[in-house]
C-alpha cells in the first residue's frame, strides 16, 4: 500500500510537470493512468484542467463532475465546471423545475453520502437522548429544551438520511451523463429511421431514464428522446 502511494505521488508530480510545461495531452494521459490505479479528486481536477486547455470541453466537464463526486467542497472544481459549462453550445432550461428542487439538490451535493449518513446517525442519537431527558426530567425548562432539541435533531436526521439515499442512488445508478460526441440528433424512437426531435452538442449534461440495446432514453430540460449510448459517457 505504501509502495503504491509513493508511485502515485511520483506519477502525479510528473503529470503536474507535464502540465506546467504545456504538454497538456501528455499530462491528461498521465492523469488518466493515475485514475486507473486509484481514482481521486485531485487527479480528476487536474485532468479536467488538462482537457480544458485542449478545448475538449466534454471531457473537461466530465472530469470536473467526477472530481466533485469525490470532493463536493472543491471550490476550484465548481468554478471551473461552471466556466466550462458556460462555453457549451446548448443552453437547456427546465421550465418545469421548481427552484426549491434545485436548491435542495445543491444542498445535497455539498457533502458526500458517507458524511450525510454520519450526520443522520449522530442527530438520531441526539433524538434518543432528547426524548429520554424529556421523559425522565422533572425540570420544566429541561423537558422543554430536550423536546425541541429532539424535534430539530429528528428533522435533520431524516433530511440527512434522505440526502444520503439520494446520493447513493445517483452514484450507483449513474443516470447522469455527458455527451462526448460533437453533435447528436435525438430521435423519437430507438432506431436510425426515427424522427429527429432536437439536436444536442458535446458537453451537455443529460439524465438517462432507460436503455434499449445500443440506445438510451434521455431527459434534458423539458425534452425527452432517444440517442446512441456511444454518444455519451456516464459520470
Amino acid at each position: 500500500m505504501k509502495l503504491l502511494l509513493v508511485i502515485l505521488v511520483t506519477l502525479l508530480s510528473e503529470a503536474n510537470q507535464l502540465y506546467s510545461d504545456g504538454s497538456y495531452a501528455e499530462a491528461a494521459k498521465a492523469y488518466e493512468e493515475i485514475i486507473a490505479e486509484q481514482p481521486n479528486s485531485e487527479a480528476y481536477y487536474n485532468l479536467g484542467n488538462a482537457y480544458f486547455k485542449q478545448d475538449e470541453l466534454a471531457q473537461a466537464i466530465l472530469a470536473y463532475e467526477r472530481c466533485l463526486r469525490l470532493d463536493p467542497r472543491n471550490k476550484d472544481a465548481k468554478y471551473n465546471l461552471a466556466f466550462a459549462q458556460s462555453r457549451i453550445i446548448d443552453n437547456v432550461e427546465d421550465n418545469q423545475a421548481f427552484f426549491i428542487k434545485s436548491w435542495l439538490q445543491a444542498i445535497r451535493n455539498t457533502l458526500r453520502e458517507k458524511t450525510w449518513m454520519n450526520i443522520s446517525i449522530i442527530t438520531f442519537l441526539l433524538v434518543l437522548i432528547g426524548f429520554l431527558l424529556f421523559a425522565l426530567s422533572k425540570e420544566q425548562w429541561l423537558r422543554k429544551t430536550a423536546f425541541y432539541v429532539a424535534l430539530v435533531s429528528l428533522i435533520i436526521s431524516i433530511s440527512s438520511c434522505a440526502n444520503a439515499g439520494s446520493l447513493h442512488r445517483r452514484d450507483n445508478l449513474r443516470q447522469e451523463a455527458i455527451i462526448t460526441q460533437g453533435i447528436v440528433n435525438v430521435k423519437a424512437s430507438p432506431d436510425r429511421s426515427g424522427t429527429e426531435l432536437f439536436t444536442l452538442h458535446e458537453g451537455t449534461k443529460v439524465t438517462i431514464h432507460e436503455t434499449l440495446g445500443d440506445w438510451c432514453n434521455i431527459h434534458v430540460g423539458n425534452n425527452v428522446g432517444w440517442m446512441k449510448i456511444s454518444s455519451l459517457e456516464r459520470i
